[in-house]
This record gives structure tokens, sequence and C-alpha cells, in this order.
């Protein structure tokens, strides 16, 4: 639910609005999209960041920008964990490549620009997680970390 209304703002309004946008961002400039799920799968998010790990694979907890209960981050470069995504279409392809990690299924995907991006498979909601080219050498050690919080708030079963 939605509880702002669009409304045209004049171009000085817009101009300031984007400088300010500019000057906003994590101490390291991580930022991440914070995806907008329903209410059900949004409960089921700020339930996962209340059980997610002050460390990932020995780095600290950094969230990046702007702030969310949807989103986390750990490390410089940034693992990023985003809950509530949209479920990806490679779920459909019978070619994808998928590991379990800790009892937890995730779908893997190489990125051109040599990360990774995990995602839940058979959960109430779809968990991203994206380990960046630069941590990409520790392999599914962020996953380890991650997979025992994702099991205990997210209920298995088909996200809505």
């Amino acid at each position: 639910m939605n509880f702002f209304r669009h409304r045209p703002i004049g171009l000085p309004a817009l101009a300031l609005l984007i400088a300010a946008a500019g000057c906003s961002s994590a101490d390291d400039g991580t930022r991440a999209a914070v995806p907008d799920p329903g209410a059900k799968v949004t409960e089921l998010c700020q339930n996962l960041d209340g059980t997610l790990p002050s460390e990932v694979d020995g780095e600290g907890r950094r969230d990046p920008e702007p702030a969310s209960a949807l989103t986390a981050g750990w490390g410089n470069p940034a693992i990023i964990l985003r809950c509530g995504v949209p479920r990806p279409a490679e779920m459909d392809d019978p070619e994808a490549d998928g590991v379990e990690v800790e009892g937890v299924g995730w779908l893997l995907q190489k990125r051109d620009d040599g990360s990774y991006r995990f995602t839940t498979t058979l959960r109430r909601a779809y968990v991203e997680v994206t380990i960046p080219k630069a941590r990409a050498g520790d392999g599914m050690a962020p996953l380890v970390d991650v997979a025992p919080a994702v099991k205990k708030a997210i209920p298995e079963g088909i996200a809505d």
C-alpha cells in the first residue's frame, strides 16, 4: 500500500531533490534498490532483518542506502541482501544452475560484471544475495552465514 500521493513538483524543487539525493550515501557509497513486495512478504522480510547475522564471511554489517528492513549489506565491497525481490525469470529455465546451502535452495546466476547473484527457491519470499566480483573468490561462504536466518524467517513454500 502506498501512502504517498503523486503530485507534480516544480523544476526548482526537482533540481534540489536531485542534488540532495546525490549527496546521500552510505559510508562506502553502497546503494541497493529496495524491493516493493506485498504486505505478507514485507512482514516476512522484516522478520528476516531481525535474524540476520552481524557478520557475513568475516565482514561486519554495513547496510546500503536507502535504509530499509528489506536490504542488508556486509563489508566493502558489499555483499548485498535484498528481500522481497520478484521471482527471476531464470527460474523457469530447466538448465538454470542451483545450489543448496544449509537447507536453503538458491538459483545461481553469474553476472556479466563477474559478480554472482543467488536467489532463494521454494520460499514464501524471494531473497537475493549479490556477491561482488572482488569477493567472488570466497565461494558460497556468505550463503553459509545467511542461510540459517533465511531458513528461520522465511518459511518453505511458493512466494505470493
